[in-house]
């Protein structure tokens, strides 16, 4: 069946979260992605781990995380001739990805003017952490950092305890679906004008657009949030909104809900004294002690059946190994798996996009160190004499998958 992107060329430069989940992104609804690694050791995210442990001994769960549906080119960028090539290549790609900071890529010969030599309806799209100009261009931009910066991390956690950076990469992600929107949208407008043109990606811009509600109540309001010092969810918010406790040591998260409902439901009408907008939140925390105190009458089946009976807004909080058995993330089929040839079956969230002619799908797991080196220099004329010799003086690698036995 045809996939949307089934017809785009990217060539993939991009190594650590941002820029390959933008790829495999473009690469589950059918582009053919091309990352371009260094030679030898790869993607730097194929020697970062969790937990100090590996996937199947040897391979690291970030990268096999954000590479899948991509052919693997290890090659030393450096080399001139493997510059000819990538700029050949370049003549009937569609799109280039890079997120190397600001200078790297034109230092090397990579950068937008070079490739728009080439190829004038070519869309280069740059990640990067803090744009590329201004007083931040020379630090280094990593997801933390941004959380640091941009209030998110102040803004997470108890009052009496120090900020608290979020539990997952956030900042990147969202660089990767802005650079995703932003490859979309300017390939629609090469349809209609016939022409390319860059993108510019940063992590700081990408997490403040999404910090726009807290901005603009911070500066509108002219006040700073302050955090609960409670399980309340959100430093601007009334209770009851916040997480809580039950019987048997698990967790439920209440969201919007009518207060007076909520404790009528509960049957804890010494609740219903808090009765306006101003208690709600200036006694938050106290009205969480009080409201948690009634949650851990119950075992948290029961109290979700209740609360949910009462069209009270609330589900039970997970950790990643329960929610992974969870009853609609099954019956999405959110969890799939692929084959790797050194690592095994590899457990993986799969896409979120659902389309009714063009499905995403996964296609080929995330690849060996230049894996697809040899079949990618063929399909651009490479004779097999010269992928020996570049091979012989280390300006590509390829690795191969063991023989099984």
């Amino acid at each position: 069946m045809q996939q949307a992107l089934s017809d785009i060329k990217i060539l993939d430069f991009s190594h650590l979260l941002q820029g390959p989940f933008a790829t495999q992104l473009l690469g589950d609804l059918g582009a053919d992605i091309i990352k371009i690694e260094r030679a030898g050791t790869g993607d730097m995210f194929r020697s970062i781990t969790f937990f100090n442990e590996w996937v199947g001994d040897s391979e690291s769960p970030s990268f096999l995380a954000w590479n899948r549906n991509k052919r693997s080119l290890a090659v030393n960028l450096k080399s001139p001739r493997i510059h000819e090539i990538l700029m050949d290549m370049a003549k009937s790609a569609d799109v280039v990805v890079q997120n190397f900071r600001p200078g790297v890529m034109e230092k090397l010969g990579y950068g937008y003017e070079d490739f728009r030599l080439v190829n004038p309806k070519l869309i280069y799209c740059s990640g990067s952490g803090y744009g590329e100009s201004g007083p931040y261009v020379t630090r280094p931009g990593q997801d933390m950092l941004i959380q640091g910066l941009t209030g998110v991390a102040a803004a997470t956690g108890r009052a009496d305890q120090p900020p608290v950076p979020l539990g997952a990469g956030l900042p990147d992600q969202l660089g990767a679906m802005n650079m995703v929107y932003g490859i979309l949208a300017a390939l629609l407008w090469r349809e209609k004008s016939g022409k390319g043109q860059k993108i510019e990606v940063n992590l700081m811009a990408g997490m403040m657009a999404h910090l726009n509600q807290e901005f603009v109540s911070v500066l509108n309001l002219n006040r700073d949030f302050e955090r609960p010092n409670s399980g309340i969810g959100h430093p601007g918010a009334e209770a009851p909104f916040g997480i809580y406790g039950t019987r048997d040591g698990r967790f439920v998260s209440i969201a919007m809900s009518p207060f007076g409902h909520l404790a009528r439901t509960l049957n804890a009408d010494h609740l219903l004294v808090y009765d306006s907008p101003d208690q709600l939140f200036a006694k938050r925390d106290e009205i969480w002690e009080a409201v948690n105190e009634v949650t851990k009458t119950f075992d948290c089946e029961k109290l979700l059946d209740i609360l949910l009976r009462a069209d009270v807004w609330t589900a039970e909080v997970k950790d990643f190994r329960s929610a992974a058995q969870d009853p609609q993330i099954e019956h999405l089929g959110l969890i799939q798996s692929y084959e790797h040839p050194l690592a095994g079956e590899v457990k993986v969230v799969g896409s979120a996009i659902q389309m009714s002619e063009t499905p995403s799908k996964i296609k080929r797991p995330a690849p060996m160190i230049g894996e697809h080196g040899a079949e990618i220099l063929k399909e651009y004329g490479i004779s097999a004499d010269e992928i020996a010799k570049l091979i012989e003086t280390g300006d590509v690698t390829i690795q191969h998958a063991p023989e099984r036995e």
